[in-house]
């Protein structure tokens, strides 16, 4: 059997963020024995009928696996991917997201203490947001995730679609704990606009995204690797 393996990111005009997932897409081609290719659901080329399409053309090839490079099950996941993957050439299956998991939670703690993070500062979870219920509910669990890693509370603000909007938990953790500096653990990916975003939400720290344009986390290439799966447990197949 030989498998495509589609590394498939949201996709951002990113300078920054386009180099650090490919770092990324990079390290699982390094450690995987099958073809990977990178792919993106939005904003960016190929996107994944095109990769998908490519993986078709690989001699040999009978099957396809498309890994969502994503935090969260959300649209992107259970309609975008799996529509694409219904209409692939090959028979073709969608894994699961990457979070939430704990090697997440640990890059994030890594992350603010390379901001400066000190104990006794306020820190609040700035995720992307979804109007999917499930990506929000992914998302708390990751902010108890890092909570119990800090062994402190950790809030939460969305910078999109959900709430607290992450200016409003900013505000809020202020009310909470005046005169204790708010610092954001920023999960997204990447470097993009919503890391933008969240540098604007009104912190007095925030620390950079999961994956920088010279730091791949360990854990976060094992996470992706990890979601080719020997079993096939998928989220969808055909």
């Amino acid at each position: 059997m030989t498998e495509v393996v589609l590394a498939a990111s949201h996709g951002t005009s990113s300078p920054e963020g386009r180099a650090a997932v490919r770092r990324l897409v990079d390290a699982v081609a390094a450690a995987l024995p099958s073809k990977v290719i990178g792919c993106h659901v939005d904003v960016e080329q190929p996107d994944v009928p095109t990769a998908l399409a490519e993986a078709a053309r690989i001699e040999g090839a009978d099957n396809a696996v498309i890994v969502p490079l994503l935090l969260s099950a959300g649209y992107h996941v259970y309609v975008d991917l799996a529509e694409s993957a219904a209409e692939a050439r090959l028979p073709t299956t969608v894994t699961a997201a990457l979070g939430p998991d704990a090697r997440l939670a640990e890059v994030l703690a890594h992350r603010l203490a390379e901001a400066g993070y000190r104990p006794g500062d306020a820190v609040v979870l700035a995720a992307a947001g979804s109007s999917d219920e499930r990506a929000v509910a992914d998302c708390h669990r990751t902010s108890a995730l890092l909570s119990a890693r800090l062994e402190r509370p950790v809030s939460i603000g969305f910078i999109s679609a959900a709430s607290p909007s992450l200016p409003a938990a900013v505000a809020m953790a202020r009310v909470h704990a005046p005169g204790t500096r708010v610092v954001l653990a920023t999960y997204l990916l990447a470097p993009g606009y919503f890391s933008t975003l969240a540098e604007q939400a009104g912190a007095d720290i925030v620390a950079a995204p999961l994956l920088t344009p010279t730091s791949t986390p360990e854990g976060i290439v094992e996470l992706v690797i990890e979601r080719v799966p020997a079993d096939r447990k998928t989220l969808t197949s055909r």
